[in-house]
């Protein structure tokens, strides 16, 4: 099974400044990504995002998937009701996925303008480890976990190979 879980920071810097101890975490075999993408919402509400492809290695999703949970979850509000009818097709193919309404409301309220988030889709790893190594940097935790048969769904929806 894997996990979606989101850090997010009050800071543009801090989704990047947790990178190393990821890094440190999958050469310890602690953790184990199969993609991860770094928001960072500047103070003007723009959102800029970094697929962390250094941090997976070739092979990752790619970015139809963070393009559309990101998008999703920053550009509603400015659109307005008149996708109304877009929001609900996109919010039903997230739930097909196993990323529910509360998750995603969620992940939109926290990461405020200034602010940044790191999203990590792990595919395994020793949690109690991971975290107590992660909790230095004060983050807000954010996590929807995803079945076997959801992840596979997923990767199939957006091409990727098994």
């Amino acid at each position: 099974m894997s996990e979606l879980i989101v850090f997010a920071f009050p800071s543009e810097t801090g989704a990047s400044e947790m990178d190393e101890t990821i890094h440190k975490l999958k050469k310890e075999e602690l953790m184990v990504l199969a993609d991860a993408a770094v928001v960072i919402r500047k103070p003007d509400g723009k959102i800029k995002v970094k697929q962390a492809t250094d941090l997976v290695g070739a092979g990752a999703f790619g970015g139809a998937f963070w393009g559309m949970l990101i998008g999703f979850l920053f550009w509603m509000p400015w659109l307005g009701l008149a996708i109304g009818a877009i929001t609900g097709a996109i919010t039903g193919k997230l739930s097909d996925y196993g990323i529910d309404d509360d998750f995603i409301k969620e992940v939109g309220e926290t990461i405020k303008p200034g602010g940044s988030a790191i999203f990590l889709l792990i595919s395994k790893w020793t949690e109690d480890k991971a975290l107590d190594r992660l909790k230095k940097f004060n983050a807000t935790i954010l996590r929807t976990s995803l079945s076997n048969e959801d992840e596979l769904k997923l990767k199939a929806a957006f091409g990727a190979g098994e």
